[in-house]
């Protein structure tokens, strides 16, 4: 089963440079695939900085990762939280 989180790009300057990488090392770190679209557009690899930053995600925009790994929720769940906020790291599990 897949599980998706539809969210607005919390940080101002969108999925560019440190904003970027920040997702990308908390999606690395994860350990479970994730893939990210910006609105309906094609999925890419979530962990791959070239991916992320092709997307071309402005602050603002929707964006909707996913994954099909097994206890996906509560990781999709924070990664969720980091990209809405717009937060410098992965938040911890309440």
């Amino acid at each position: 089963m897949t599980i998706e989180r539809r969210v607005t790009v919390g940080w101002p300057e969108g999925l560019h440079a440190r904003p970027a990488s920040i997702f990308v090392r908390a999606v690395t770190g994860a350990g479970i695939p994730v893939t990210i679209a910006k609105g309906d557009g094609p999925a890419v690899n979530a962990a791959s900085m070239l991916a992320v930053l092709g997307l071309g995600a402005e602050g603002g925009e929707e964006v909707v990762l996913a994954s099909d790994a097994e206890g996906a929720e509560e990781t999709m769940g924070r990664l969720a939280k980091l990209v809405s906020e717009g937060l410098e790291e992965l938040p911890t599990a309440d």
